[in-house]
């Protein structure tokens, strides 16, 4: 059974929608700039969604006093667009919703605390009970009408993907006949202390694949993929999704192998799984954070399948920073417009190869392509490494 891609939706530091996104990545906009939305003494360029939650609330017909983890509020607009795109009932009880999260509640938690460190009888308990992963997957789920199966993933960086792959999967098992998925992370302070303790934070707007980088840039938004079966799929779609995999190699705690041996599988097993070779793949969205050791590990692995024969390949993490858990929701609806629209974006701030790895991934906008697979790549930390395969399709 077939997977096809019926309906997008997008919210990053570059747009809010499908529009606004290609708009930006077609005129090399970036979203990198200082943090707006809490006070840090940390002073790295962050990419933002730029409307705060009240702005957010009001986008959304939300009462203005009622308690939305960002989290909640950002996934609500992607999904949303996804599924007004994709044209489909929500009230459908063979419709499901599978969303992912790092960070979840986490910046309503640290507002709760702010109080109540200060009189443990102050604080706003709602705010602790947002906390959890889960709590913004339903508050989205009952914010778009939504009855049937409903669950959370939560597997670091790779979490939006493994969230699409379950639906996939939950599809061509006949549980399913539609399935909204993808991801949603909020900045928060925890995350921005967290990544900077692990000095993997570059002060500067961030370079992926290029022999200076030096880290990564924090990003937030969501982005979501209406997954339909064959029968069930009544519009021409963007897509198919055509093969996937999840590969734990456990290496490390936050980093993958120096050979890339995680990538090497879940890139590998997914090209298997849709039964392409890689001289198929027409383009790659890359993992590519900019810190050393992921863009070497990743490089060596593509080097390992591809050979000489390295297809178009970059990294727009420069453009959005990394959003963790809702990376790959924004990457694959990305990648997904790549199929449909023949698009290969740039890799800004890229000027020199890697040392003894000598790739060079594309540094300009092209559309209008024949671009028929395009293989899309998000690592997690412990060694979660998985890859999805998008794929032309010729029904109408």
């Amino acid at each position: 059974m077939k997977v096809y891609v019926t309906g997008l939706g997008v919210v990053s530091g570059i747009g809010l929608g499908i529009e606004e996104n290609m708009a930006s990545m077609k005129m090399q906009k970036h979203g990198m700039d200082k943090i707006t939305l809490f006070s840090t003494e940390l002073d790295v360029p962050v990419s933002e969604v730029k409307q705060n939650n009240s702005e957010l609330k009001e986008r959304l017909s939300l009462p203005a006093k009622k308690c939305y983890s960002r989290t909640a509020l950002l996934g609500m607009l992607a999904a949303k667009e996804a599924l007004l795109d994709a044209q489909i009932d929500p009230a459908s009880s063979r419709i499901g919703f599978i969303s992912s999260t790092s960070v979840g509640g986490m910046d309503l938690s640290e507002h709760f605390y702010s109080q109540f460190k200060d009189n443990n009888h102050r604080g706003r308990l709602r705010e602790i009970i947002s906390h959890d992963c889960g709590d913004s997957t339903e508050q989205i789920a009952e914010y778009l009408g939504l009855k049937g199966f409903v669950t959370t993933i939560s597997t670091a960086c790779s979490s939006a993907a493994n969230a699409i792959m379950l639906g996939a999967r939950l599809i061509k098992s006949g549980y399913l006949d539609t399935v909204i998925a993808g991801g949603t992370d909020a900045l928060c302070k925890f995350t921005l202390n967290g990544f900077n303790s692990l000095m993997i934070l570059d002060k500067v707007h961030c370079r992926p694949f290029d022999d200076s980088r030096a880290g990564l840039n924090l990003g937030e938004g969501a982005g979501y993929l209406v997954l339909q079966s064959e029968k069930d799929c009544h519009k021409k779609p963007y897509c198919e999704l055509s093969g996937y995999a999840n590969a734990n190699e456990a290496y490390h705690q936050t980093g993958s192998s120096p050979e890339g041996d995680g990538p090497f599988l879940s890139m590998s097993q997914a090209l298997v799984s849709s039964q392409l070779l890689p001289k198929d793949i027409d383009y790659i969205n890359v993992h590519g954070t900019g810190t050393p050791s992921n863009d070497f590990s990743e490089s060596k692995a593509i080097k390992r399948i591809f050979g000489n024969q390295i297809p178009p390949f970059s990294s727009v993490k420069a453009f959005i920073g990394h959003a963790l858990g809702a990376s790959e929701g924004i990457e694959a609806v990305y990648s997904a417009l790549s199929v449909s629209r023949g698009i290969i974006y740039p890799n800004l701030n890229f000027q020199k190869p890697i040392e003894g790895i000598g790739l060079s991934p594309e540094t300009t906008f092209k559309e209008g392509l024949p671009i028929k697979h395009v293989l899309s790549n998000s690592f997690g930390f412990g060694g979660n490494n998985s890859s999805l395969l998008f794929s032309t399709t010729q029904k109408i």
